[in-house]
């Protein structure tokens, strides 16, 4: 009797915690039904202002679903483990661009490793990889293997970037798992702004700070670019046909001397400046660099500034400590400032000290966002990125560069976005789907069981009651494959049921009274239910630790629902016959 109240205290005690698990979830369907039924935007903003802190923590402790339920966007990302090697090599001449190209394109028809088929190659030319990697007294083994860690390590890091962007920009139970040898899963539910998060996981975000060139060597530069250019169209095509100005037909140059690329022109002009020949003609340790940011023309067409800049930075975001997302002396120009590290702030002294009255660019991904003149030695390790279109790229902003730097470029190579009607549709299939497997199970054991079929169908409402809280208290998100084992759970549980029954009917066939019949069911049935659920216990792990995204939702609803089976087959439809056989409410009958 004593361990009977016990037992029933804590089955009280889990279902009241249940409950409360669960409450956060009600709240929050609620509170979107009312403001669903409110027409007028004025009485929409007035319940929500009315309601702002119920409502977001309502939202923050509910019910989570997954991407198929609540929509959002699939993305499987690949690492350019190839733009990570050509960063490695000191050596880049013509034979090393030939051999890259040949890796880019036999890369792109194979799921190969990117250092084998490198190594391929430098041994069909027979060629050692000295002349281009690390030290030349290094071997060809030595230079591998160092290759192939830092490619492993680049795909480990990049994964946990992601990770940092992805729960800085504030995603739920987002999905973040690598696959193969060089890509990375990407599952964000309930996101909208499509456009916005593929910038956010493709940015490098490498922020480099270099010098500006003047202009003369740019137009220098130029000058000596579209004479280059002007010989090859001339030897190329017809003299009458051939253009004495190709490279002046793409920019615009003012007359102090700064240019600008038609936006148009932007693309081939960039390829342009990446022509090993056309570097050449630069100054020596250079490179042309365009505006992150459009301006227009009074004429309504739009530019990029052009930059000739130092190639070797003075500067590189690894020593960025603090970003933070802001608006600058106007109230209406985003801006992000920046605060260094000690070695930093003692270098970004010496360099802003050293070129006062020059211009320092500051290059993200490429891109230069800024290029003030510097005034005066900045002693206090700051700086500001402005520039900027909306607060929202700001934003973006401050978390790749909290996130910090991606080891090599990535690319979105599949995206699908579910949307959130699709979602809902789901939702609706599956919840009616499991109703009518309950509905099913919990008619079939009053049929066959008749009293006592009913403690069964008690103890499947609770165990849906527990799978639901679980995954609610620990923030996991409930997935269409997660509602297939829940479903597949309520037969489980239903299964274990069905052992305990049939063994208390043998009992009771074997003359025993209906109290030693029950003890002695559940004695024996024990343990294979506890035999067949540790089986499927194992089973969902494995799934749950090898699998990815949908497989994973389904095992962890599984295993919890395995957990939540044992105790309501075992511990609640248990006390329920105890209870029912002290007050003379079950008899032998009861079990049909």
């Amino acid at each position: 009797m004593k361990n009977n109240r016990i037992k029933s205290l804590l089955i009280v005690a889990l279902t009241a915690l249940a409950l409360w698990s669960l409450w956060p979830t009600y709240t929050d369907y609620s509170y979107s039904k009312q403001l669903s039924q409110l027409t007028a935007p004025e009485d929409s903003l007035a319940f929500v202002r009315g309601n702002r802190e119920a409502i977001e923590s309502a939202a923050e402790k509910s019910l989570k679903l997954g991407l198929d339920l609540e929509g959002g966007m699939y993305l499987v990302l690949e690492v350019d483990l190839v733009d990570l090697v050509r960063e490695r090599a000191w050596n880049k001449d013509d034979t090393f661009h030939d051999i890259i190209a040949e890796v880019i394109e036999n890369s792109g028809r194979s799921n190969a490793r990117v250092i084998d088929i490198l190594v391929s190659e430098f041994r069909e030319r027979k060629i050692r990889m000295s002349r281009y990697f690390y030290d030349v007294r290094d071997s060809d083994e030595e230079i591998i293997e160092k290759l192939k860690k830092e490619a492993e390590d680049a795909v480990v890091r990049a994964k946990e970037i992601i990770r940092n962007r992805v729960d800085q920009y504030g995603v739920a139970e987002p999905v973040i798992q690598t696959q193969g040898l060089r890509r990375i899963i990407v599952a964000l539910p309930g996101v909208s702004d499509e456009e916005r998060v593929r910038k956010l996981l493709k940015g490098t975000a490498k922020l480099e700070f270099k010098l500006v060139r003047d202009n003369n060597s740019m137009l220098e530069a130029f000058e000596r670019i579209n004479s280059y250019l002007a010989q090859s169209e001339k030897a190329e095509a017809d003299t009458s046909a051939a253009s004495k100005n190709p490279l002046y037909e793409n920019i615009v140059v003012m007359q102090n001397g700064t240019a600008y690329a038609p936006v148009y022109s932007r693309e081939y002009l960039a390829e342009l400046f990446q022509d090993a020949d056309i570097q050449k003609l630069l100054p020596k340790d250079s490179e042309i660099r365009f505006s992150a940011r459009p301006t227009t023309g009074s004429d309504g067409e739009t530019f990029h500034e052009m930059f000739l800049l130092k190639k070797t930075p003075e500067l590189t975001g690894g020593v960025i400590t603090e970003a933070k997302a802001t608006f600058g002396a106007s109230a209406f120009q985003p801006e992000v400032t920046m605060r260094m590290n000690s070695d930093g702030t003692a270098k970004w002294a010496r360099i802003t000290g050293a070129n006062i009255g020059r211009r320092i660019a500051i290059i993200l991904d490429g891109a230069v966002y800024s290029a003030p003149v510097v005034e005066s030695k900045i002693p206090g390790g700051s700086s500001v990125i402005n520039g900027i279109e909306s607060i929202e790229e700001a934003q973006d902003l401050e978390i790749v560069l909290k996130a910090g730097a991606l080891p090599a470029p990535v690319r979105i190579i599949e995206e699908r976005t579910v949307g959130p009607s699709l979602g809902a549709d789901y939702i609706r299939s599956g919840l009616l789907s499991a109703g009518w497997g309950l509905f099913a199970v919990a008619l079939f054991m009053i049929i066959y069981y008749r009293k006592a079929g009913i403690s069964t169908d008690i103890a499947l409402v609770l165990n849906i009651l527990f799978v639901l809280s679980v995954l609610a208290g620990f923030s996991a998100a409930l997935t269409l494959p997660g509602i297939a084992g829940i479903v597949l759970t309520i037969g489980m549980a239903v299964d274990a049921n069905v052992l305990i029954f049939e063994r208390i009917r043998e009992e009771i066939a074997a003359g025993k009274n209906l109290r030693l019949a029950v003890d002695t069911g559940y004695s024996k049935a024990f343990s294979a239910i506890v035999d067949s659920q540790i089986t499927t216990m194992g089973a969902g792990f494995l799934l749950y630790i090898y699998g990815i995204g949908p497989i994973q939702g389904f095992a962890l609803t599984l295993m919890i629902g395995t957990a939540a089976s044992l105790f309501t087959a075992l511990v609640i439809t248990k006390v329920i016959f105890d209870l029912l056989i002290e007050g003379n409410l079950m008899t032998v009958k009861s079990f049909g």
